[in-house]
């Protein structure tokens, strides 16, 4: 008898290996599967303006990084003692404007990069509740704790959703260049996902109705677009696991253990076989590079670090890659 509704997930019909750089984009979760991807050596970059939740935010970060957008200090608004961009998160934030333009300038640089040589993008999508500023009715991806009474709180339409992702996933015309024609991700393989938190802030059947908003776009856009794909994470979480006890303390965000499930899951979806091999031995690579041994001057532990650098060194061989520098020199020690 089966006392779950696991989930089958058909492989993506594209891998992820170790030679095709990633972006990942969006909510909290793209940062917990870009972690995890990092970890195991990939190369990903991860939300260049910081965690973004809302659709329009997502887009908007995509046409300003394709389109070469610098930033000045008339992008800047001063609340209290920092000065923020409405545009980027809170940890670019600071009381001297100039650092907070550097700090932009550094992320937008790596980000323009990641994006045009990115073979592959994760756009985890958190929310369809979007703040407008009442100033200049621009959707703001942050509200920097500025009073409420500056916004207007609207749920997005799956329509507006659609449109706003639907020109960067047109592909260019035959030798057109997609950033110069709009089409930033035209081409490129995108994996869809909705965030499994819950924005209880929203309220419960707020957050539902916010949820569905984005299941339904991307649905509408995986079904339009062929190089489109949507991993599962809501349902992983809201109806494989559905208990607390895959819950963090706050009831809100996936345990380790829920984390480490989904991640499995995308592991056996979107990554090919090889890449997963590889990973396999990464892993136990870095696993023996964080061990301290509790007598380092004996033969044994000696033996122990000469055996991984070892494996380190020819793996570094076998897939130029992947950098195992900082392993190897923990192994020197």
């Amino acid at each position: 008898m089966e006392f779950r509704t696991p989930i089958r997930i058909p492989a993506f019909g594209f891998g992820i290996d170790h030679s095709v750089p990633g972006l990942a984009v969006g909510s909290c979760f793209a940062e917990e599967i870009a972690g995890r991807l990092a970890r195991a050596k990939f190369p990903v970059v991860c939300n260049p303006f910081g965690v973004l939740y809302n659709p329009l935010s997502v887009a908007g970060m995509f046409r300003s990084l394709a389109g070469g957008r610098r930033y000045g200090r008339v992008d800047l608004v001063r609340n209290g003692e920092l000065w923020v961009s409405f545009d980027h998160h809170g940890s670019f934030s600071d009381p001297d404007p100039d650092v907070v333009l550097e700090r932009i300038a550094r992320a937008s640089a790596a980000g323009e990069e990641a994006l045009h040589g990115a073979g592959y993008v994760i756009v985890t999508l958190g929310t369809a509740w979007v703040y407008e500023r009442k100033a200049d009715g621009a959707v703001v991806a942050n509200c920097h704790r500025f009073p409420a009474s500056e916004f207007v709180r609207r749920r997005l339409s799956v329509r507006e959703v659609v449109e706003a992702f639907a020109p960067l996933l047109e592909k260019a015309p035959e030798g057109e260049d997609g950033r110069a024609s709009g089409g930033c991700l035209g081409g490129k393989k995108v994996i869809f996902t909705v965030s499994p938190v819950r924005h209880l802030k929203d309220g419960l059947a707020e957050n539902a109705l916010s949820k569905a908003t984005l299941l339904v776009a991307v649905h509408e856009l995986t079904e339009r677009y062929p190089d489109t794909v949507y991993f599962p994470a809501y349902e992983i979480l809201t109806d494989d696991l559905r208990d607390y006890r895959f819950y963090a303390a706050d009831m809100v965000h996936p345990s380790e253990t829920a984390a480490e499930y989904v991640w499995q899951l995308f592991r056996e979806a979107a990554l090919s076989p090889a890449a997963r091999a590889l990973a396999d031995r990464i892993g136990e690579i870095v696993r023996a590079a964080a061990h301290r041994p509790l007598r380092p001057d004996t033969e044994a532990a000696r033996r122990f670090r000469r055996t991984y650098y070892e494996q380190a060194r020819l793996l570094m061989q076998e897939c130029p890659p992947v950098d195992m520098s900082a392993e190897m020199e923990r192994f020197r020690e």
